[in-house]
């Protein structure tokens, strides 16, 4: 088998999910991972290796690299978030935290975590995806470079640290430019000179191939199976390529870069290929009187789970509802849509919202992370793993989430409200993605960012601006409440509201009208709605959603 039929790639979900859209900490630098990577391999027996306990990390980013514990935490729990749990996993950690009465109580249970070691250096590498070099900022854009100046069909113009998450021409370029330096992070201490760096002579072993695997995959002659990278590496006829030694156990360092440089294609599975030879999706209709279409592409139809993306562009002036299986699972993104309604009613793997405007976002729960980007006046409503926020201006965020959400940087004026609304699949989505409606830490965000001292770039919706928000598709299922309820101020400011509504209709009622007075103040009152209706752009709300020839199951669809 020659090597010539092995295709290898680097995986999507690393970067779309895993590298935090802030520059890295500076001791995340490849100098401090190098002496990080030594001393946890040789301190095996003290939870540092081959799994990496959370109160191991904590005294190595507190203590040695002078890190906040808070965002020593935060990385940690992202990584471990990447990793496979089931949901009855997810749910379990999420009763035993909520089960926590106090902080103490909290770092015990954290302490019993951990993760591999090696693939959470490779993941704390990563990190530099986002690192703003001074040349980058200057001229716009890394040294161009033949091999990956390939024209990526990106949905956005000009490359910056915010779509280079979703662009998987950055990823390869990133792996194969670092790749060097990603396989001296995982070699044994003894295989390193002392300033840290491999030699010809170098060993790789089986456990660092495995751990590469978290960023590398592959398949052999176009096969519709997709292979972690070792178990190519490891296949027999494959060993006089890959450099591995049956005797000794080990690979080659030089055969196993050149075998893995000469493989590395681009991702078939990722943005560009989704958006070139994806299924185009007529889920939005052309909206009358403009030039304008929107573009939906998703790869569900050939990505293996895990794969799947989903993407939109440019949906203008419209309500756009789904719930399917093109959804379940994928990676959404949704970028430049302008004064819309967008329901995706499924369960969803990550979520990344960029440079939208005026228009509300209804998501079903969120497995990862749902990230929000160069975004005005958008309102968001879901259930989600983690939110985290960059450059929005005037945005609202109804969120159910069991971590923090971060505010990065560039953010003016965000509000945060408690969730507030229900479909009939919402539980048994929630369920489905292993998220619980305990812990909610919707009104404890974490200021990632901070550009100055000044704590009010964010602030909790006031009860009196409560309302609950009614989703307005017929579907089946068994959710009728909102998930774990409402706190207790916003609850009794509906319950002001409704006495208020109580009163009223006794006064028109005690007012004993007669038919003529009635007719006259029904219109009275008739005309008053629809200039509130007007004047609110709820009128727009309610016109789309009776799109042409569809009623209102198209949520079902």
């Amino acid at each position: 088998m020659d090597q010539s039929s092995v295709l290898l790639w680097v995986k999507a979900e690393p970067f779309i999910v895993g590298a935090l859209q802030v520059p890295p900490p500076s001791k995340f630098s490849l100098h401090y991972l190098r002496k990080i990577s030594t001393y946890v391999q040789i301190r095996a027996t003290e939870g540092a290796y081959p799994r990496l306990y959370w109160s191991t990390w904590r005294h190595i980013a507190c203590g040695k690299l002078q890190l906040a514990k808070d965002l020593a935490w935060l990385y940690f729990e992202i990584f471990d978030s990447l990793s496979v749990k089931t949901p009855e996993e997810r749910l379990e950690w999420s009763e035993v935290l909520s089960n926590c009465l106090s902080e103490e109580e909290v770092e015990k249970q954290r302490n019993q975590l951990s993760v591999d070691t090696l693939q959470f250096l490779l993941f704390l590498y990563i990190q530099q995806l986002n690192k703003v070099s001074l040349r980058t900022s200057l001229i716009g854009e890394e040294w161009p470079s033949p091999r990956s100046r390939s024209q990526s069909p990106d949905l956005t113009e000009k490359s910056n640290c915010h779509n280079k998450n979703w662009n998987d021409y950055s990823h390869q370029a990133f792996v194969y430019d670092h790749l060097s330096d990603l396989l001296e992070l995982l070699l044994d201490p003894e295989q390193l000179t002392a300033s840290f760096h491999s030699t010809h002579s170098s060993l790789v072993s089986r456990e660092a191939v495995v751990a590469l695997s978290f960023l590398i995959e592959g398949t052999i002659s176009r096969a519709r199976k997709v292979y972690p990278l070792h178990e190519l590496a490891l296949w027999q006829p494959l060993h006089a390529d890959s450099g591995f030694s049956k005797i000794s156990k080990t690979f080659s360092f030089y055969k196993l870069e050149t075998w893995l440089r000469s493989c590395l294609t681009g991702n078939p599975f990722g943005t560009s290929a989704c958006l070139k030879s994806g299924k185009k999706l007529a889920w939005a209709h052309q909206v009358e009187g403009t030039t304008k279409r929107a573009k939906i592409a998703c790869n569900t139809h050939v990505a293996p789970r895990m794969h799947r993306l989903v993407v939109m562009s440019q949906v203008y002036k419209q309500t756009l509802a789904k719930s399917s299986d093109t959804l379940v699972g994928a990676h959404v993104k949704i970028h430049r849509c302008n004064e819309s309604f967008i329901y995706l009613l499924s369960p969803l793997r990550s979520v990344t919202i960029e440079k939208c405007r005026n228009s509300i976002f209804v998501l079903g729960p969120v497995g990862t992370t749902l990230h929000l980007h160069s975004c005005d006046n958008v309102k968001v409503i879901a259930v989600c793993h983690r939110l985290s926020i960059s450059s929005t201006t005037g945005c609202i965020f109804h969120i159910l989430t069991p971590t923090r959400p971060l505010i990065l940087s560039g953010n003016q004026t965000v509000t945060f409200a408690p969730f507030h609304t229900h479909y009939p699949m919402l539980e048994d989505h929630m369920a489905r993605t292993g998220l619980a409606t305990v812990p909610n830490y919707w009104d404890n965000p974490m200021v990632v960012c901070r550009e100055n001292s000044d704590t009010s770039v964010f602030q909790l919706l006031p009860p009196c601006e409560f309302y609950v928000f009614i989703i307005p598709f017929e579907m089946e299922g068994d959710t009728t409440e909102i998930p774990g309820g409402l706190p207790s101020v916003y609850q009794k400011a509906l319950g002001q509201r409704e006495q208020k509504i109580q009163i009223w209709q006794k006064t028109v009622k005690e007012a004993h009208l007669t038919k003529d007075q009635r007719k006259q103040f029904q219109v009275l009152v008739e005309n008053k709605f629809y200039e509130w209706l007007i004047n609110t752009g709820h009128r727009q709300q309610l016109d789309s959603l009776v799109p042409p020839a569809a009623g209102s199951k198209q949520a079902a669809g």
